[in-house]
C-alpha cells in the first residue's frame, strides 16, 4: 500500500534526530531483517510519526525507548507494521503464474499440490495463484491449497477478507472475475469480494521469515518470495534462501522478483525460466 510522502524537515512536529534514525535501522533490522539505508530517513519518519503521536509522544526517543523497555509490548508489531513496504497487483510478473499452471498439472501423485506464498502482502498474490490452479484443475490429477504468511499482521487482516475496489480488479478478464468474485451492492457498490470457495482454499497466518524458527508449515511444490529479498542485506538473503530450499519437494519451483537474482547467494536453486528457479536436487 502506498503510504504519503514525509514532511520536508523544517515542517517536521516531531524531533526525530539522525540518532533516532540510526536505532530505528537497528531495531527493525534485528526484529524484521529489513535493511534501511541512509537515504530512508524520510521514509521512516513518515511512517513512524503516526505510532509517535498514537503513544502519547513527540520525540522519537522516547517512543524508541517505550519499545526497548518491554519486548513483549504490542507496539512492537505496530511498529514493524509501519516500516514495511506492501506494494502488490492480481498476477503480477504473469508468467509465473503461467509456469505455475504448467508445473501443476505436470504432478501425477495423489497428495495435494502446496503453494506457499511467503510475503503476501494485502493477498492478491496468493488469490492469483489460487485463481490460476483452479483454473488448471481439471487438467490437474490432485487438488490443491495455498498457505499466505506475512510478517505485517495488518495486511494479514485485509487479504483474509478478500475484499478489493473495482480499481484493483480492473485488469482482470471477465473468465477471471465472474468465476471468482462477487460483485458489491448497496453499501458495498465499487467493492468485489473473493468467492468463499476460493478463499477455503487459502490459509492465512503470520510469519517472519528471519524468525529463529519458523513454524511447521510443512513442504511445498511452489514458493512464491518476489521482491522480498532485496530488503535484505546478503547475509539474511542466502539464510532465508536456505530455509525456503528446507520447505520445498523435490522439482519444486521458487517465484522471485525481476531485480532478484540469487545465483551468487547459494546453489540451492538453479534458474528455470524468468524470475524462476527450480530447487536443486
Amino acid at each position: 500500500m502506498l503510504k504519503k510522502a514525509a514532511k520536508p524537515v523544517n515542517e517536521r512536529d516531531l524531533t526525530f534526530t539522525a540518532a533516532d534514525f540510526r536505532r530505528v535501522r537497528d531495531m527493525v533490522y534485528r526484529h524484521a531483517g529489513i535493511a534501511l539505508s541512509e537515504a530512508k530517513t524520510d521514509m521512516a519518519y513518515a511512517r513512524l510519526a503516526r505510532r509517535v503521536r498514537a503513544m502519547g509522544q513527540t520525540r522519537f526517543s522516547s517512543y524508541l525507548d517505550t519499545l526497548v523497555a518491554d519486548p513483549k509490548n504490542p507496539e512492537w508489531q505496530l511498529f514493524i507494521n509501519a516500516l514495511t513496504t506492501n506494494l502488490t497487483a492480481f498476477f503480477r510478473e504473469s508468467h509465473h503464474f503461467e509456469m505455475l499452471q504448467a508445473h501443476y498439472t505436470s504432478i501425477t501423485r495423489e497428495t495435494p499440490y502446496r503453494v506457499w506464498c511467503s510475503a503476501v502482502s494485502t493477498g492478491e498474490e496468493a488469490y492469483s495463484a489460487a485463481i490460476a490452479l483452479a483454473e488448471a484443475r481439471a487438467r490437474a490429477t490432485v487438488d490443491f491449497s495455498v498457505l499466505a504468511t506475512d510478517i505485517d499482521t495488518h495486511v494479514l487482516s485485509v487479504a483474509a477478507e478478500g475484499i478489493y475496489t473495482l480499481e484493483r480488479v480492473s485488469q482482470l478478464e471477465q473468465t477471471q472475475l465472474r468465476p471468482f468474485f462477487l460483485k458489491g451492492c448497496g453499501e458495498r457498490t465499487g467493492l468485489v469480494r473473493v468467492k468463499k470457495q476460493l478463499r477455503a482454499a487459502i490459509s492465512f497466518a503470520q510469519l517472519n521469515l528471519i524468525a529463529d524458527a519458523w513454524p511447521d508449515i510443512g513442504t511445498f511444490d511452489a514458493v512464491f518470495c518476489r521482491n522480498v529479498l532485496i530488503y535484505f542485506d546478503k547475509t539474511t538473503q542466502k539464510a532465508i534462501l536456505e530455509r525456503l530450499a528446507e520447505r520445498m519437494k523435490p522439482n519444486a519451483l521458487l517465484f522471485l522478483g525481476h531485480s532478484e537474482n540469487i545465483q551468487h547467494l547459494t546453489k540451492a536453486f538453479i534458474p528455470c525460466g524468468r524470475t524462476t528457479y527450480r530447487l536443486a536436487v
